[in-house]
């Protein structure tokens, strides 16, 4: 088994260095049929190899399920993962000469579970790239990066010793930045893929500092050594036999840890550049920036949960920052136009709902929500890929009445939107019952604080409200009403204005209709058993805030119902100024002081060197003015030598 997850992992990478090598061979031509071959040739070469690891990464999951599922009591790998036993092996021991690093692979519910979401996935999202980016030069580059990227990925979800998890989860951050920035000609694009790497590389250098504080206090990097250490921690200070860990040192590793989850999977303070990141091709955004790389922060923290559990201080810090990402962000949503920048900033939310119910103590229901909404909301960005390849714009002011003309989408993108609200029966109604019951279970006693449990708890109903007001806000605007009018270029005599506005073709809708089944139906697999109270109140709460943006959208279609905000509107358009606030504190002054560097550099350092250049021409000049061939200047100069050592002779003999 550990040896198809490494085929599993291998492929994808191979395929990735076989594009990027191949895909143009021999000839290397360029230019209008060379890059129509070569574009399908790297079509093969992505799908091919992603399609064989996501029936490996299913067939790993099934044949673990078959042996050892039933062992954990739960109806599906992901409900409950830490109950399910793991299969390890191991290629190779590094050693360093203090603690070794374990080059191996792990296999339980949670890693099998959590490949097959991403293989599905990142299959589904090389198919629609196909169609979505026909005739772009650079596509062969572009797909061997997903390729690349799934490889990462999966090393993430299967690897067993913590060095080997960060290795994937910084290829992922280079991927992200190199897919953002495809189209890198527009100026936009490029400083977003530059944003995003450095924003998440702040991040990940606490995330390695926190690896190193674990690996040292366990002398093992392998997870379950971890793990087993954590269980024997000590109490602040002790030196106890047999204890491993103390308190403050897992308390200082996991919130070393919290940064780079919350760069990783863009959560307050390092969410930011998630929005920006919509630049790059809407498939990316449907595979890195929804599905997979975002919630490879989550999956750690689910991987570590035992020690986060353990460290009350940091449980109750991812508490408030879960709390304050989830309303927050979802404000921001209500009042965006870019289709787009809507489910980024619902990405964010969504991902602070499965980092609330890991703060309560709930792992299964924080996995549970990250495979539904790995795939509703991958399914949103396939279909808001369609309306933009229909449309040419992201903005939903441009939008409107497209339900008539892209009924597939529309159906698909209703499927999408009821799930992301948590109405039944879709997906997204099982798994976010599971988090609004274990958030609410953490108001009694527990790992957190009353006021952590009761700000985690007031948000996360206050997000439920919000959720569905920009779900149905979004859906309104792009699927109903009239679409305005847009002044065209006159055209030739004889020939009318056309606006042909279609659906997307096969290899874009395929993935859709795919993608929409999980969505739909994946709740009746995963959950033990609806909480009818908390789901009742969770979809009564859902439908207040649709039925209140539907009020406001019915008073006038034409309008924005985000205008219901009233004076809040301009600050949650601008994420209530957050990126304005890092740009004062921590841009500008950089920036100053980058600045004051070149000043520096320029009139010191180097003004020094070209002041002793200056010197040395001033000086070789003097030199020259006394050899220039003047016979009369050459005698004078005699006549004055000799005179001066006479007198010199005279007055001092």
């Amino acid at each position: 088994m550990i040896a198809l997850a490494a085929l599993a992992v291998a492929l994808p990478f191979l395929s990735a260095a076989v594009a990027l090598l191949g895909s143009r061979w021999p000839g290397h031509a360029r230019g209008g049929p060379a890059d129509t071959a070569a574009n399908r040739r790297a079509a093969w070469i992505a799908v091919v190899p992603t399609a064989a690891s996501t029936a490996l990464a299913a067939w790993l999951a099934y044949t673990h399920w078959t042996r050892f599922g039933h062992e954990g009591g739960a109806p599906f790998p992901f409900a409950d993962a830490s109950d399910v036993p793991s299969v390890t092996g191991t290629l190779t021991v590094v050693d360093t000469g203090s603690v070794p690093i374990s080059l191996g692979l792990q296999l339980d519910g949670l890693s099998t579970a959590i490949a097959v979401l991403v293989t599905v996935v990142a299959l589904a999202v090389q198919v629609y790239s196909i169609g979505y980016l026909r005739g772009d030069r650079r596509y062969p580059s572009y797909s061997a990066f997903i390729s690349l990227f799934t490889a990462a990925m999966l090393l993430v979800v299967y690897a067993a010793d913590l060095l080997v998890l960060y290795v994937g989860w910084e290829v992922m951050g280079l991927c992200s930045y190199l897919l953002i920035g495809h189209w890198w000609e527009d100026r936009a694009n490029s400083r977003a893929a530059v944003k995003a790497f450095l924003v998440t590389r702040i991040g990940d250098v606490g995330f390695l500092f926190g690896v190193f504080v674990l690996g040292t206090a366990a002398g093992s990097f392998r997870i379950d050594d971890i793990l087993a250490a954590a269980t024997n921690i000590s109490p602040v200070g002790a030196t106890a036999a047999g204890t491993s860990m103390p308190v403050s040192t897992l308390t200082v590793a996991t919130l070393l840890i919290l940064a780079g989850v919350a760069g990783k999977s863009a959560q307050a303070p390092l969410h930011t550049w998630l929005p920006d990141a919509m630049a790059g091709p809407t498939p990316i955004s449907a595979l890195i920036h929804a599905a997979t790389m975002v919630a490879a922060g989550i999956f750690v923290v689910v991987r570590l949960h035992t020690l986060f559990v353990l460290a009350d201080l940091t449980l109750n810090v991812l508490a408030v920052l879960a709390a304050l990402g989830m309303l927050g962000a979802a404000l921001a949503a209500l009042a965006q136009d870019d289709l787009k920048r809507v489910l980024a900033y619902s990405t964010i939310s969504q991902l602070a709902y499965m980092a609330a119910a890991l703060a309560a103590g709930s792992d299964g229901a924080a996995v549970f929500h990250l495979i539904t909404h790995g795939a509703f909301k991958a399914l949103l960005f396939l279909c808001a890929g369609a309306v933009i390849h229909a449309v040419g714009s992201n903005l939903m002011s441009a939008m409107g009445g497209l339900r008539r003309e892209l009924p597939v989408t529309f159906a698909a993108m209703t499927i999408g939107f009821a799930a992301l609200m948590g109405l039944p029966p879709t997906s997204g109604f099982f798994s976010k019952d599971e988090i609004l019951i274990a958030v609410e279970r953490a108001v009694s006693p527990g790992p957190l604080t009353d006021a952590a449990a009761l700000l985690l708890y007031g948000s996360a109903l206050a997000t439920v409200a919000v959720t569905g007001a920009y779900a149905t806000r979004a859906w309104l605007r792009t699927f109903f009403g009239e679409r305005p009018a847009v002044a065209l270029p006159e055209p030739a005599p004889g020939t009318a204005h056309v606006i042909d506005v279609h659906e997307a073709p096969a290899t874009m809708r395929r993935p859709i209709l795919v993608l929409a089944v999980p969505a739909l139906l994946l709740g009746f697999a995963g959950a033990a058993g609806v909480h009818w109270g908390t789901a009742a109140l969770s979809v009564a709460v859902a439908l207040l805030g649709a039925g209140a943006v539907y009020a406001m959208w019915r008073s006038d279609p034409r309008s924005d119902p985000a205008r219901m905000l009233g004076p809040f509107r301009l600050l949650c358009e601008r994420a209530f100024y957050v990126d304005s606030a890092y740009r004062t504190l921590f841009v500008a002054p950089v920036l100053a002081l980058a600045g004051l560097v070149v000043r520096t550099d320029d009139r010191a350092v180097d003004g020094a060197v070209r002041g002793s250049g200056r010197a040395a021409l001033g000086l070789s000049g003097l030199m020259r003015s006394a050899q220039n061939g003047n016979l009369q200047l050459y005698l004078t100069g005699l006549l004055a030598g000799v005179l001066l050592i006479a007198v010199g002779a005279v007055v001092f003999g």
